[in-house]
């Protein structure tokens, strides 16, 4: 069965898309930690990100290298975070969350819930921002 995140790059469910090329894909946390909140996929399906190959898991981490200056400048904040959870969705991903203190990439806390409209402008401002 497939995962959500492989139905987004289907175009089976919509995102808040912020980057795509032919293998990976960048799109807005629906229930982020903070405004800004990005997940960067490898479009193959793969559960566990260090079974991603070698090769494969470099790349995703320069694709998300070339998104994070984007968040960066049009989020206010000090980083732009990196985590690698994945227990949420079996489909390897990494978040990238702007923060200002430790506890903007605290898991445990609290998601925000903003509308369509407010993802849309953030990942419009996001996009704004890529080079």
């Amino acid at each position: 069965m497939s995962t959500i995140f492989t139905k987004i790059v289907n175009k089976e469910f919509p995102c808040h898309l912020i980057k795509e090329d032919d293998r990976f894909l960048a799109f807005l946390d629906v229930m982020p930690l903070v405004e800004g909140h990005v997940l960067v996929i490898p479009k193959q399906e793969v559960d566990y990100i260090f079974d991603l190959e070698p090769e494969l898991l470099g790349d995703l981490m320069k694709f998300a290298q070339t998104i994070a200056p984007a968040i960066k400048k049009a989020i206010p904040c000090k980083r732009v975070g990196v985590a690698v959870i994945g227990l949420e969705v079996p489909h390897a991903h990494v978040h990238l969350v702007p923060m200002n203190r430790m506890l903007d990439i605290n898991f445990s806390q609290e998601k925000m819930k903003p509308s369509a409209e407010s993802l849309a402008k953030t990942a419009e401002l996001i996009r704004s921002f890529l080079l």
